[in-house]
Formats: structure tokens, sequence, C-alpha cells
């Protein structure tokens, strides 16, 4: 089997270490293992004829397993469509590392920055919350949508004079120069109704751990500080804006009250951004987050994220695979849907085409258990036909041999 298919990726785990399991699972099955013997065999032979030598596992290894890669890294906190392609289909996964158009659903929290921009980081300010509202929220999508400048996050997986830019922020080290900002391409961006409110389950970040110093807090914040805000092209051409780059006042500080909240009640939750953005490849999520809160005078920070789309592979359209799709159906059921999926594409609803070929599956297997049966009974008549004749054989023989003593 070779093509391209979409499953979806869990959270907790990052995408190599999810590719590797499914690699596992398809390389032990029945279907692909005859396709790997044959790989196998014409490696063999290919280093024989070339090196007049015996391949050892080493040289053997690549072939020994399905042939596998993924179009887009999806960081561990986050879930959603991952495209897999195997075989000859990992040539096309190129398609999907640019130019691609991604959707993702994401919740956020207002009033704290972190080192990562998500939960996982560490805090490297606290801002005030009690100015945000939904109405004010609902002004932000005109401003971002259409064609933006976005400064990646330090934790990309960018360079800077040749250093990796999270190993600035893991010494907590100044970055040389300004991140430069990247042209990227928001098409839709919805607000849910949702935004704002503080009925949720997320914890609230609170004060810096103990490896961060305060001065590197405020390296940190030198870094983030050199990071500019910019509203859409489109929205400043519109409003005759002379600049894209976003007439803002700096984020409200913390105040007294709000900290005394935060520090003596427990369960403090701080007001959710929960949002769907249509972005094109290169677009940071977790940099769309920290430039809403920086437009709401305040700070965010990521909580959850999904990918829902990428091209046509889409979770609303229900063509993505789920692992439990491959664990939990017979390996007849979930190989032919597989083969469906690389030969006719993203066209193929997964739940649909399980279930049509878990009646075909069952039926194939009723009419084979059928013919068993039939061909069990004709086995069994012609024994007990056999036996009999052999019966009579006997009897008839016996008769004789009686005749032949008589006649003595």
């Amino acid at each position: 089997m070779n093509g391209i298919f979409a499953i979806e990726k869990p959270t907790g785990i990052t995408s190599n270490q999810f590719m590797m399991k499914l690699q596992h699972l398809l390389t032990n099955s029945q279907v692909f293992s005859k396709e790997i013997q044959r790989a196998t065999t014409e490696r063999i032979q290919q280093y024989q004829k070339e090196t007049g030598k015996k391949a050892s596992k080493r040289k053997l290894r690549k072939v020994s397993k399905v042939k596998m890669g993924h179009g887009g890294t999806l960081d561990p906190l986050a879930s959603g469509v991952l495209v897999i392609g195997i075989g000859t289909g990992t040539k096309q996964l190129a398609n999907y590392l640019s130019g691609t158009v991604k959707v993702y659903e994401t919740e956020a929290l207002f009033g704290v920055s972190t080192t990562s921009g998500d939960v996982e980081g560490d805090i490297l300010s606290q801002n005030s919350v009690k100015h945000i509202n939904i109405e004010n929220l609902k002004t932000i999508p005109e401003k971002f949508i259409g064609s933006l400048k976005q400064t990646p996050p330090i934790y990309a997986a960018l360079k800077m004079n040749g250093k990796p830019l999270h190993e600035y922020a893991r010494e907590g080290k100044p970055l040389p120069r300004a991140i430069e900002p990247r042209q990227v391409n928001i098409y839709d961006l919805v607000i849910y109704p949702d935004s704002c409110s503080k009925n949720h389950n997320y914890d609230f970040l609170r004060k810096p751990t103990d490896e961060l110093t305060e001065v590197t807090i405020k390296d940190l914040n030198a870094n983030m500080l050199k990071d500019s805000l910019y509203f859409s092209k489109e929205f400043c051409e519109k409003y005759n804006k002379e600049s894209e780059l976003a007439d803002v006042e700096p984020a409200i500080e913390l105040s007294e009250e709000e900290r005394a909240m935060i520090e003596n009640d427990a369960n403090y939750r701080a007001p959710l951004l929960h949002f769907k953005a249509k972005v094109s490849s290169g677009t940071y999520i977790r940099s769309l987050i920290s430039d809403i809160g920086k437009a709401m005078r305040s700070s965010s920070y990521m909580v959850k994220l999904i990918r829902l789309q990428q091209q046509d592979w889409s979770l609303e359209k229900g063509n993505v695979f789920k692992m439990s799709d491959f664990t939990e159906n017979d390996e007849l059921v979930w190989s032919r849907v597989l083969e469906l999926v690389l030969k006719e594409g993203a066209s193929v609803n997964i739940a649909d085409a399980t279930a049509k070929i878990k009646i075909e599956v069952a039926k194939e297997l009723e009419e084979q258990a059928q013919l068993a049966r039939k061909n069990a009974l004709e086995t069994d008549t012609i024994a007990q036909t056999t036996t009999v004749t052999d019966d009579k054989l006997n009897l008839e023989q016996l008769t004789s041999n009686k005749r032949s003593i008589d006649e003595v």
C-alpha cells in the first residue's frame, strides 16, 4: 500500500512518537508483512549482487518496517490532524509542509505570558484582566484577518546568529536583535461565545518557578518587548492607517486588588479566550494568542490546541482515522478501509466506510463458514459411505471364506 491518509494525534505525545506507534502496528500486521518480506528479499538480492556479501540486519533496517513520514509536526500539547505518508506516499508529504491551509481551534487564558506561550512554560508577566469584555474581544477578528506580519515565538525552531532561539530562552539570555516578523495569512478568525467566561476547568498559572531568577525574567521579557504587534494589511487600509504597526497602549499592570484575589483564591479562574482560526502555513497559533492578548492590553497563554483541518483532511468531515480504528477493528476491516482511503483520498468518510466494510466482511466470513460446514458435511458423508462399503466387502469376504471351508 502506498499513499496519503490522516490520523488524529492525541495530546501528551510527540508527533514522531505517535507515528512510531502506528508504524509498529502496521509493520506487525499481516497485510503489510508480505510487502515487507518482498522488499527485504529484493534488498538482500541487491546487496548480494553489489557487494558479494550477505546483508546485515542494519542494512535491512529500512526495509524491515513500513516506510512512513508525517506532513507537519504537532506539539505534545496539541491534538488533531496528522497527515501520514506510507510507501511512495512519503514523497507527497512536501506538499503538506508549506503552502497549505490549516484550521485550528484553541483555548487560552488572559492575564499571563509564559516562556513558551503555553501552559507548560514559566510565567514571565502578569497583567490585569478587569477591563477585558466580550464586546471589545469581538473587535479582534477584523484587526487580524488578512495579510498579517507575525513575530515567531522565541521557542520556534528558528536560529539567530547560528544559535536556536529556544537556547537563548532556556539560558535566559537576551536576543542579539529582535526576531524578524514573517508574513502570514489569517483567512478567518471566529471568537466563540464562551470567551471571557470564567466557567472552565483550567487552573491559573501563578508565580514564576524558582528556576527562573529575576534577571532571567527581565531578559526574557526584554526579548518579548522587542516583538512588535501588527494588524492586518486589509484592516489598516480600510481605516487609513499609515502603518501596520498596531497603535495599542501597553498592557495594563496587575493591580494589588487583583493580585490579592489570585493569591487568596485557590480556585481563581482567569477569563477564557476561545477561537477558531483558518490560517496559512507558517502561522504560529501561540503568537496569535499572544498578539490578541497584547491587543486587549493584557497577556495570554495557550492551554489547548486542536488542528481541525490540514488541506482536505478534516476532523469535521470525518475523513481522519483514530488509532482505535486500527486497534479495535479486525485487520480484515481496517486494511480495506485504509486501502480505500489511499486510493480515493479525503473523499472517504472513515466511519461510513468502516460500517459498510464490516458488513461485507461479516457476510464473507459467514459464507466461508457455510462453505466449510458444507465441505465438512460432504467429507463426513463420503467417510460414512466408505465405511459402509468396507463393511459390506468385509462381510462378503467372510461369507466367501465360510463357503470355502464348508466345501472342504
